[in-house]
């Protein structure tokens, strides 16, 4: 009788055992179902600072599990640091390595600030792909997929990635993981076929918004957006009129703009490398692209240039972020194309300065400041970052 009851014990505690091990393998792997990121979210507009953020319930935000906010983060105080990411190129369009804290200087709204922090891209950096899989891509969706894959091939070892598709709504296939085979199975994932039910066009931004909130905040170092799509957005209603781009008299306040996206991008200090489906305009060149970084590109002038509209607003959106924008077609081989853009992140430098104070003492006064990083050693060297931050008001 007593070896009868030990042998149900150990066989019970060999149950236990396994069933335990299950459920720790089990945690450890990505989940194969997609979490779509824009359930339950509500858009709400401050109607006295004029900021959106986007509200859901707090079962199924990464944002909210992280305790972090989803909105923009505030400069509250001088000694908090405005981290500014820069790709630094060639002439070739080649990342320039080597350079030190003293080949760069920083101008805040014009005037020039100390580079307190500096660091030559030592850390690893976290880098989203967000893929487009609404049907206008279909023919183009196994030429993205593979190039998803050959970015991930190309990043450093430390280097982290994570998967996001969409369609009229956004999917999160894979957080941020280090474990390229989980990474590549994620993009095999991404199927346009079977979103075709996914009905209500193709929220190009949406998804990018939604991106950022969800799975960069907390995250320090170097940050990347990698989009891949034909750039036809059919959420936020762009057209040539750049008041498109905001909130609109009319219209309802509670809406994502493309001005809002811009704004989040800025926030978080996330680059964006857009790869476009399309060909490039002829007058979109990279040297025409660099001319005018300086200003906005939006203008109705761009229907007389022959530049679609949603190719505008996605390359504005790049020189908002800070980036570049590519397109799929115009290189020999994809994978070239994509180690060029790994390579870009690689070589990346983080620099960060002390705001100005306001009238009060208490920071950087509320809006856009603007940004401007030189290397007046190297006439040739181009640099690349976000235009301007920004600095929430207080409600």
């Amino acid at each position: 009788m007593h070896r009868a009851v030990l042998a149900a014990v150990f066989a019970a505690l060999a149950i236990f055992v396994s069933a335990a091990a299950l459920t720790a393998q089990q945690k450890s792997q990505p989940s194969k179902h997609p979490r779509q990121l824009d359930r339950g979210i509500t858009w709400r507009r401050d109607p006295a600072t004029g900021e959106l953020s986007a509200v859901t319930d707090t079962s199924g935000s990464i944002a909210g599990k992280a305790g972090a906010s989803a909105g923009p983060q505030p400069l509250r105080a001088l000694t908090q640091m405005v981290p500014v990411t820069c790709i630094v190129s060639t002439a070739d369009g080649s990342a320039l390595p080597g350079l030190r804290r003293e080949d760069f200087r920083i101008y805040e709204d014009g005037v020039a600030r100390p580079v307190a922090y500096f660091d030559a891209s030592t850390a690893p950096a976290s880098v989203a792909l967000v893929i487009d899989a609404s049907p206008s891509v279909l023919r183009d969706s196994e030429e993205m997929k593979q190039a998803a894959d050959a970015l991930i091939t190309a990043l450093a070892p430390l280097d982290q990635a994570a998967v996001v598709d969409f369609s009229a709504h956004t999917y999160l296939q894979l957080p941020f993981t280090d474990v390229r085979e989980q990474a590549r199975r994620a993009v095999a994932r991404v199927d346009v076929r079977e979103l075709f039910g996914d009905v209500g066009g193709s929220n190009i931004y949406e998804a990018v918004y939604l991106a950022a909130r969800e799975l960069f905040p907390g995250r320090t170092g170097r940050k990347a957006i990698l989009l891949l799509t034909d750039g036809q957005d059919s959420g936020l209603g762009l057209t040539y009129d750049p008041a498109t781009a905001a909130p609109q008299p009319g219209k309802p306040a509670d809406r994502l703009t493309f001005d809002d996206v811009a704004r989040k991008l800025a926030a978080e200090d996330i680059q964006l490398f857009a790869v476009s489906t399309e060909t490039r305009p002829k007058v979109m060149t990279p040297g025409w692209l660099e001319e005018h970084e300086a200003a906005t590109l939006l203008s109705p002038n761009g229907r007389t240039l022959g530049i679609p509209a949603y190719t505008l607003y996605l390359a504005e959106l790049v020189r908002r972020a800070g980036g570049q924008l590519y397109f799929l077609r115009e290189s020999e081989t994809m994978a070239d194309t994509f180690r060029k853009i790994a390579e870009k992140i690689r070589a990346e430098y983080s620099l960060g300065f002390y705001p100005s104070a306001d009238a009060g003492g208490a920071g950087a006064s509320p809006g856009w400041h603007s940004l401007r990083v030189e290397i007046p050693g190297d006439a040739g060297a181009r640099v690349s970052h976000r235009a301007a931050y920004y600095v929430p008001a207080e409600p």
